[in-house]
């Protein structure tokens, strides 16, 4: 029956996700956001006393700490596949081992995983960012010259 209840969440945090992306003057991922809150919910109700098996926002959670590095990757179209690949390789193992703290309740393991992921993260991000905008204008830069003349 939990599942049942889960699924649904996810779908009607998922549906006002979406209907809010039509006012919000910036997008969010209807699905992450309804897996993320789902997750966050059925923990905060396990912390409170219900009979939450651990398995289910477990599950959801490693999808979210997959999603975030996927998400990570789509900013950094500058970077190298191998860069992006030790990137994740990175990123992924620690997120789980950061969820795995939330639900063991390890709070000195859980930020010291936040830290390490929020600095791989920036790390990874501004990288791209160097790199991959200066290639983009120099070759738009390129293409204009030609247009040009």
């Amino acid at each position: 029956m939990i599942i049942v209840i889960t699924v649904i969440a996810i779908l009607a945090i998922a549906l006002i996700a979406w209907l809010a992306n039509r006012v919000l003057p910036f997008a969010i991922c209807p699905i992450c956001t309804g897996v993320f809150l789902t997750w966050v919910g059925l923990l905060g109700a396990y912390f409170a006393g219900y009979l939450i098996p651990l398995t289910i926002p477990a599950l959801l959670m490693g999808g979210s700490v997959v999603g975030i590095a996927y998400q990570l990757e789509k900013r950094s179209s500058g970077t190298s596949p191998t860069t992006r690949m030790f990137f994740k390789v990175l990123f992924i193992p620690t997120g789980f081992v950061a969820m795995y703290a939330v639900l063991e309740q390890g709070w000195t393991v859980f930020l010291l995983a936040v830290a390490f992921l929020a600095v791989t993260a920036t790390l990874f991000v501004s990288s791209s960012r160097i790199t991959g905008p200066h290639e983009e204008s120099a070759g738009d830069l390129e293409k204009k010259m030609k247009d040009c003349c």
